[in-house]
């Protein structure tokens, strides 16, 4: 695979205080890429923080509850007054709401917090920094979904990344020929807050294939990328 050189580039991963958003930190520190951590609250990627700038890449917190559109506003505005100039975009963030048995009663609460939060935020993050990039010729955007399927339990939850997979598509065909390559990506079923500790890969299987559609340099927009399918590899 032709990879793209992304030293020295930013990227903003949300939810990255823990689980995949820590291993996709980790995962881009090893080529050399400066990242925006955040969080609820910076105290939760500071010690993440202090590890990436040990590896010798720079390193900038930022918090904002992703139900909170005017949190999120607030943050992005930080982000495109201050600096600095955010090339990857890694839309980890999600919330999974409560397994329900009853499923033909699902409180109309589950749908609302999901959509904020997995749909509404992850949009806005989007476009707001989306523009820079143009700008600048270049970007790429991982937008993380699910494989849950046949699980009415967990309808919210399903639904709202299947929202996530038509912005996705929808989207992609607006960015053609402007150096944005916006892709999905599944990590499969992994031990973690979300998934549980009874989901069979542990979080470390997400790399190397998480890092794939930040460094495919081919072109490859709106396609679903499976991180388990490079489990074990070297990409």
């Amino acid at each position: 695979m032709k990879k793209a050189d992304i030293r020295g580039k930013w990227a903003l991963v949300t939810g990255s205080s823990r689980g995949v958003g820590r291993q996709v930190c980790l995962g881009l520190s090893q080529y050399g890429c400066n990242i925006v951590l955040h969080s609820r609250d910076s105290a939760h990627t500071q010690a993440l923080a202090d590890e990436l700038t040990g590896k010798g890449v720079q390193v900038r917190q930022v918090a904002a509850e992703l139900s909170d559109q005017n949190q999120v506003d607030a943050m992005l505005t930080s982000i495109l007054e201050a600096g600095p100039a955010i090339d990857i975009v890694y839309n980890n963030a999600a919330v999974m709401t409560t397994f329900r048995d009853d499923w033909k009663n699902v409180p109309a609460e589950d749908f609302r917090k999901s959509f904020e939060v997995n749909v509404t935020s992850l949009i806005c993050i989007c476009h707001r920094l989306m523009p820079g990039m143009i700008k600048r010729g270049w970007g790429r955007i991982i937008n993380v979904t699910s494989g849950i399927a046949n699980q009415p339990e967990l309808i919210a939850y399903a639904i709202s990344k299947a929202a996530v997979d038509k912005f996705v598509l929808d989207t992609v065909g607006y960015l053609k020929d402007t150096g944005i390559l916006m892709n999905l990506l599944d990590p499969g079923w992994l031990r973690t807050d979300l998934g549980g500790p009874k989901a069979p890969n542990a979080v470390e299987s997400v790399l190397p294939g998480a890092l794939v559609p930040v460094l495919i340099d081919d072109g490859t927009t709106g396609k679903l990328f499976h991180a388990q399918d490079y489990a074990g590899k070297t990409i």
